[in-house]
Parts: C-alpha cells; sequence; structure tokens
C-alpha cells in the first residue's frame, strides 16, 4: 500500500497539419526540436526553416520552443491525456517559385495562404479572389471536363471570402460561372503548377506573411507594426495595407526589448534608436523570436545555398523533369486513348451503318423474291395467255384458208363485173363527148343571140336619135331631167386617192414608229472598307528587389565598420526591377471588375476596399509602396515615426 505511484515513460501528443492530423507518443524529457522533427519526417518534409508548432495557452497563442523540454513549456492541460500542436508556416519566402523546393513544402504554404484568404486575414480584391479560386479548383479537381460539366458542384463549395460574397448582389451560382471562365482556360495544368500560381498572386498581396501587432510610439498613438521577411513595417489606424514607414532588414544592426520597451538599432550610427511600446511583454517576445527568423532567413537567401539545398534543388530539378516526362507520357497516352476512343466510335458508327446496309439489303432482297414470284406469276399467265393466242392464231389461219377459197370462187365474179364497168365506162365517155358537143352548140347559140341582140339595140338607138332629131322636139321624163344619163365611177384601188380624186394622207398606222429603249438596270459599284483595330494595354508591373546582405550574431546584427561599409556598397547597389504581368490576365480582371462593379453594394464597402481603389486609381501595388516608404534617410524615417 505504500509503493510509489508509477510514472509514465511517455506521453501522447497530436500534431494537425493544413491536411492530416497524426498522434505520437513522446518520451516525458523530449524537447520540442524533436517533436519537430518527427513531425516533419513522417510528413517527409526538409524546408524545415519555414514552419513551427503552434499551441494554444492560458494567454492565447504561443510557437512551441525548439530547446526547451515540451512538458515545461505552458502547454494547454486539457483533461484529455494528449496534448494538440498545429503544424503551421511561422516564415513566408519572398519568391516562392525560387524558394520553395519540395512540393510538400508548396501545398503546406498552399493550403495556409488559402486559409488566410478564405478566414479574410488577408486583404483580397474581388476579382484577384475569383482567379485565386480558380486556381484552387484546378488544383483540387483538375482539368474541367466538358463531357461532365456538373453545374453548381462550385458553388456549394468555400472559395470565396464572405466579405466578397456580402458584398455583391450575386448568388453562389453567378460566382460559380465568374470561377469557370478562368477555370476553364488552366486545361493541361497538374496540381502542383495550381497550386504554385496560386502561390505567386498571393505572394503580390499588401498582407501576405506580415505578422501584425498593436504598438504605439512615445505620443502614445495607436499603431500597427508589421513583421514581414523584407523588414519592419508601420501602419497607421485602421489601414493595414499601406505602410507609413519600412525599415528594411538590412538597415537593423541590433533588436532587444526592456519590459514593454522594443529597442531597434539601426546601422546608421547618427540616427537614433527605432524605439515603441507594446501592451504586454508576452507580445515582445514573439516579436523577437519573429524578428529574428525573419532575419535569419533573409540572411540566407542572400548567401550561396547550403550543400543541403543545393542537394534538394537537384533532386527537385531530376524530380520535376522525371514527372514532366511522366506527363508527357501521360499525355500522349491519353492522347492515344482519345484517339482510339474516336476510332472506336467511329468503327462502331461505321458498324451501325453496315448493319442498317444489311438490313436495307435484307429487305431489298426480299422485295425481290417477292418481285421474283409475282413474275412467276406473270409468266405463267403469258404461257397461258401465248396458248390462247396460238389458238387464235390457228383458227384464224383456217379462217384464212375458208376466205382463199372464197375468194376464188368470186374471181370469176370479179371478171364479169370488169366486163360491165368497161362497157359503161365505153358509155359514158360516149354521152360525155355528146354532152361536150352540145354545150358548144349552146354556147354558139348564145354568142348568136348576144350578137342579134347588140345588133338589134344598136339599130334601135339608131332609130331613135334619128326620130329625135327630125320628127319630134326632146322629151322629158317627170322630173325634168334627160332621160340619158352619164354614170362615172371612180376606182379608188390606187393608194394615195379617195373616191373624190382627193389625194389620201397616209394615216399613223401606214408609218413605223421607232421606239428606242433607254433603261437601263446597272448598279453602282460599291465598296466597303475595313479599317484594323488595335488595342494596347498597359503592362502592369510589380517590383522586386534584393536587400543586401549583412551578418547576425545572436542579437547584434552588425559588429564591425567593415560589415557597415560592405553592406552600405550592397545597399547602393540594390535594383529594383518591375516584372511584367501578363496582359491578358489584367485584361480578364478589368474586365471582371467591370462586370461585377454594377452589382456592388456600396453599403458593404470596407475602409480597406476603398484603399486597395485608390492605389489601383494612383497606379500603386504592394512593391512600389514599399519603395516610396523606404525613400529617405534612417534617421529621417526614425523622426517621422515619432511624429505620427
Amino acid at each position: 500500500m505504500f509503493k510509489k505511484k508509477k510514472i509514465p515513460k511517455a506521453f501522447p501528443v497530436k500534431v494537425s497539419t493544413m491536411d492530416a492530423e497524426m498522434e505520437f507518443n513522446l518520451r516525458m524529457k523530449a524537447t520540442g526540436q524533436e517533436l519537430f522533427d518527427l513531425v516533419c519526417r513522417t510528413i517527409g518534409l526538409r524546408e524545415t526553416w519555414y514552419f513551427g508548432l503552434q499551441f494554444q495557452d492560458s494567454k492565447g497563442y504561443a510557437w512551441l520552443k525548439m530547446e526547451k523540454r515540451v512538458l515545461d513549456q505552458d502547454v494547454n492541460q486539457d483533461p484529455e491525456p494528449s496534448v494538440s500542436f498545429l503544424f503551421l508556416a511561422k516564415f513566408y519566402p519572398e519568391d516562392v517559385s525560387e524558394e520553395l523546393v519540395q512540393e510538400i513544402t508548396q501545398h503546406l504554404f498552399f493550403l495556409q495562404v488559402k486559409q488566410s484568404i478564405l478566414n479574410m486575414d488577408w486583404y483580397v480584391s474581388p476579382e484577384a479572389s475569383v482567379l485565386l479560386a480558380s486556381y484552387a479548383v484546378q488544383a483540387k479537381y483538375g482539368d474541367y471536363d466538358e463531357n461532365n460539366p456538373q453545374p453548381g458542384r462550385l458553388a456549394n463549395e468555400d472559395l470565396l471570402p464572405q466579405r466578397v460574397i456580402d458584398q455583391y448582389k450575386m448568388t453562389r451560382e453567378m460566382w460559380e460561372d465568374r470561377i469557370m471562365v478562368w477555370y476553364t482556360d488552366h486545361k493541361g495544368m497538374s496540381r502542383d503548377e495550381a497550386e504554385m500560381e496560386y502561390l505567386k498572386i498571393a505572394q503580390d498581396l499588401d498582407m501576405y506573411g506580415v505578422k501584425y501587432f498593436m504598438i504605439f510610439n512615445k505620443k502614445e498613438s495607436d499603431l500597427w507594426l508589421g513583421v514581414t521577411n523584407l523588414g519592419l513595417n508601420i501602419y497607421e489606424g485602421d489601414n493595414k495595407l499601406t505602410p507609413k514607414i519600412m525599415f528594411p532588414w538590412s538597415e537593423i544592426r541590433n533588436i532587444s526589448f526592456d519590459a514593454k520597451k522594443f529597442i531597434i538599432k539601426t546601422v546608421e550610427k547618427s540616427s537614433s534608436n527605432f524605439t515603441f511600446y507594446s501592451k504586454k511583454l508576452r507580445m515582445n517576445k514573439l516579436i523577437l523570436d519573429l524578428c529574428i527568423g525573419n532575419h535569419d532567413l533573409f540572411m540566407r537567401r542572400r548567401k550561396p545555398d547550403p550543400m543541403d539545398v543545393q542537394q534538394m534543388k537537384a533532386q527537385a530539378r531530376e524530380e520535376k523533369q522525371r514527372r514532366q516526362i511522366e506527363r508527357s507520357k501521360l499525355a500522349r497516352e491519353k492522347q492515344l486513348r482519345e484517339e482510339l476512343e474516336r476510332e472506336k466510335c467511329a468503327l462502331e458508327q461505321r458498324l451501325i451503318q453496315y448493319q442498317e446496309e444489311v438490313r436495307i439489303a435484307k429487305e431489298a432482297l426480299q422485295r425481290s423474291e417477292e418481285a421474283a414470284d409475282l413474275l412467276a406469276e406473270k409468266s405463267m399467265i403469258a404461257e397461258q395467255e401465248a396458248m390462247l393466242l396460238q389458238q387464235k392464231a390457228t383458227e384464224a389461219e383456217n379462217e384464212l384458208q375458208r376466205i382463199k377459197l372464197s375468194v376464188i370462187k368470186t374471181e370469176e365474179e370479179k371478171l364479169l363485173m370488169e366486163n360491165k364497168a368497161r362497157e359503161a365506162e365505153h358509155m359514158v365517155s360516149r354521152l360525155v363527148e355528146e354532152s361536150e358537143l352540145r354545150r358548144r352548140e349552146a354556147n354558139e347559140l348564145k354568142r348568136e343571140v348576144d350578137n342579134a341582140r347588140d345588133s338589134e339595140r344598136i339599130a334601135k338607138d339608131k332609130l331613135m336619135s334619128f326620130l329625135s332629131q327630125n320628127i319630134t322636139p326632146p322629151l322629158e321624163n317627170h322630173n325634168g331631167h334627160n332621160s340619158t344619163s352619164m354614170h362615172l365611177t371612180h376606182s379608188s384601188g390606187s393608194p394615195g386617192f379617195d373616191g373624190y380624186l382627193h389625194p389620201r394622207i397616209p394615216s399613223s398606222s401606214d408609218m413605223g414608229s421607232p421606239s428606242i429603249d433607254l433603261s437601263e438596270n446597272g448598279h453602282a459599284p460599291t465598296s466597303n472598307h475595313e479599317l484594323p483595330f488595335a488595342s494596347s494595354h498597359p503592362d502592369l508591373v510589380a517590383l522586386h528587389f534584393n536587400p543586401s546582405v549583412n551578418s547576425f550574431h545572436g542579437h547584434t546584427l552588425i559588429d564591425d565598420d567593415t560589415d557597415l561599409q560592405d553592406l552600405s556598397l550592397e545597399i547602393e547597389k540594390e535594383k529594383f526591377e518591375y516584372l511584367e504581368k501578363s496582359k491578358n490576365l489584367h485584361e480578364q480582371l478589368r474586365t471582371l471588375k467591370n462586370e461585377i462593379e454594377e452589382l456592388k453594394v456600396d453599403e458593404k464597402v470596407s475602409y480597406l476596399d476603398q484603399i486597395h481603389s485608390e492605389q489601383q486609381e494612383q497606379g500603386e501595388n504592394k512593391y512600389s509602396t514599399i519603395q516610396k516608404v523606404k525613400r529617405g534617410s534612417t534617421s529621417s524615417r526614425v523622426a517621422f515615426f515619432e511624429e505620427l
């Protein structure tokens, strides 16, 4: 009964990444570094310098210290025996395409950045959020399947920040239509490529990788301190997008804090210290931890890669080439499958066509057989008709023989009739001659009668003339005219004269009227000239830079004047280059913004939306703003901070 209670040798630990949960049995004296290495080995992560283990303690969230034991830290002691941690990115790269080597690293950053955007921890414009959502859909579902579009699938997913959805009078289906426009353009893009494109766009956001802390200066003005991978930013009021001042890591020599007072010594010796105050001592520890880690990575990026990183990059290149070869093989196989499918479909179509032709041939054969049966019946009928005709021909021949016999009998009668006909012809000719003789005699008699009448009339006229001249005066008829009258007859048969010998005027009917057809059916040639249309789009560029290299030993960043001289020379050599963005992409963003502008709810427009719109109107972006707030000497920026 007095035995000592047995102390357990291990305790359960639960670690959650962005897409998985892991459970371990950790020994009681294990340090944070042991747990962190165990998680990295489990998920196969080698780029460990970006990540950390976060836990929830009694005062809020904190990062697990690597050098201390896990149980010696203020981990949340729940009634449950296990201890929970979150495996998250603690620091962010400057250029994701150059710095992130492993695919697992890219995937973890993609999931965390997407969650920060959807949770509205970072500000994203509505049009950019739609573009990011299209890459997220490509990474999750792959290529858009035109044969199986599945409308409404994206509307039920969490792809856009709620702030963007509430800001416009648009349904989720309308947002889905906008996302689908870009989603269909990403065809052929693999998951890692889509996630990398997502991160490339996200790293240009103003709030990308910025850890914000509430601070105040000597005037007790409420300000925001932003710890970034490039340096320290100072923000004013509610504006977390546009920093007022920036101190790059290349200008910072030493970082320390005393209670709530945070002191930053700059490289410029003539400049006073950059001092600000926080409300909690715990916050200063977290700020210092983040500053040390970001500065270490800042220095690491500006030095040659260590051997392990070079090996990782070489392996990543080989793996990328291998994946490209496999992807090309898969593409070729897919193309061959598609060709085989097309050939299969063509063969099936030809088979269906052949089956249809066979069916038609069978129907034609059946019709031919029916026609043959009909022809057989017709041939039988024709044979029967031929037999009948043969019988009729025989009867006709018999009748012909009978007729011939009867003809022979009538030949004698015909000869007799011919003799009688000849006798009748002789009689008729004789009668005709006699009638002609009588006719000539009658004509002679008629002519003699006419001559006698003419002689009588002439004699009568002579007698009357003689009597009228010698015996009696002239006689008048009862109308007082002479009995003798003369009649004149004029012939109008001659053209040009009428019955009274007047010349006749030809009428219009006698004349031909010439006609001229003046009608023309032509059309004037017409031509259409098309002017070439050329449109130009402004190039949108983003500014990137490579700050100078300095050294960091413990909490002291610059130790001697030689390093300061080298640093100043390198600072003078810094060049900021604007990277040209895709014209097509920005044109699509502008088009989408103009399309949804009419559906915007003005009451839902936030202060950050107004600031972002002003930046776009002025042609500014994240990198041009950083260049602007770094101008001037360090001392002038420190003095400006004190006056905020």
